[in-house]
């Protein structure tokens, strides 16, 4: 082979080298301004006690005072000029109020998607259309619509009861304080503190919510399921219920688990949801991490102690992914496991 051989093949394989990354390069320079640049900011104010003070000149301010680990110190410890904020307690709140999401959605999700999928059921297409639209509404409008239902004066959900309880003879008007009840319902589901009535109507919402999207991916997992598996089932004398618990129920696991775990991370950072149906009200008994540290910004101004939030967020959801992932092993192929 001559040398000039040599040198174009050598020149052939740098282009196969660096031209993926020459394509890449644009959406690179997009994520660093838009994604990459403002967390590295965040760190870096989160060691500092940056203020509106200084907005103006940002990391140049003569004001400005590098403080170390004091805003972590402050989160964790209860430093921060806030009342009714002990972080143990919404940590524990916001991984209960994503965990309880969870494991309402994705039985009800699979639930429909079986139903669904039995032969002879009319009208599918339509079901499927219908169901599909909580998953394109944006979660502010949800919250917005569902806070106007349960309104304590004028909501649909206090009229329905009122009129439940008319067709048993009871001339009683139902004004439950949904979203403002101070009194939990039950008083020990947690130790860190009682839920209010908030935390279930919540609930409700966030069901009609987040159940399509599960019910979605079920769906799309039962139809590849093959039909020779039901019906050499059924040849064996299986009911449909051991069918359901020994077909269905271990193929639907490849794609439900890694689900789970997207709808966990989707409810613990809910935050347009939260924030306009509740605020974190009643006195931040709903309050879950990301809400609050917003309000540190658009309340009290205390930035950096809002970019330290945001890191101590950023832990907590990486951690529960990695321990999920590892209990799951979601992310395995079926070489592997």
């Amino acid at each position: 082979m001559t040398t000039k051989n040599v040198l174009a093949n050598r020149k052939t394989d740098y282009r196969r080298v660096f031209q993926p990354y020459l394509y890449l390069l644009p959406a690179f320079l997009v994520l660093g301004v838009i994604t990459f640049y403002p967390l590295i900011y965040q760190v870096i104010i989160s060691f500092t006690d940056f203020q509106t003070k200084d907005l103006l000149l940002g990391l140049n301010s003569p004001k400005l005072k590098y403080i170390g680990l004091d805003n972590y110190k402050a989160i964790i410890f209860g430093g921060l000029p806030v009342q009714n904020f002990e972080f143990l307690r919404v940590l524990v709140y916001n991984f209960w109020w994503a965990i309880t999401n969870v494991m309402v959605h994705v039985p009800a999700g699979v639930l429909i998607a079986v139903l669904l999928n039995v032969k002879g059921v009319w009208f599918k297409k339509i079901y499927r259309a219908i169901y599909v639209l909580p998953v394109v509404i944006p979660p502010i409008v949800v919250g917005t619509v569902w806070r106007n239902i349960f309104d304590e004066q004028y909501g649909a959900m206090n009229q329905v009861l009122t009129w439940i309880l008319q067709l048993f003879g009871s001339d009683t008007v139902v004004h439950i304080r949904w979203l403002f009840e101070y009194t939990p319902p039950i008083s020990w589901l947690l130790p860190t503190g009682a839920l209010p009535l908030a935390y279930y109507a919540m609930m409700i919402a966030n069901f009609w919510l987040g159940w399509p999207f599960m019910t979605l991916v079920a769906t799309g997992a039962l139809q590849s399921i093959p039909r020779e598996l039901y019906e050499a089932a059924e040849i064996d004398g299986a009911s449909r219920t051991y069918q359901f618990w020994h077909v269905t129920v271990p193929l639907l696991k490849p794609a439900m688990i890694p689900a789970a775990m997207y709808g966990f991370t989707l409810s613990f950072n809910l935050f347009n949801f939260v924030y306009f149906m509740t605020g974190g009200g009643p006195s931040r008994m709903t309050e879950i991490l990301v809400t609050f540290a917003y309000d540190l910004v658009r309340n009290l101004r205390l930035y950096g102690a809002a970019g330290a939030f945001s890191v101590i967020i950023f832990f907590v959801v990486v951690a529960i992914f990695l321990l999920t992932n590892r209990l799951t092993r979601a992310t395995e192929s079926y070489a592997e496991s």
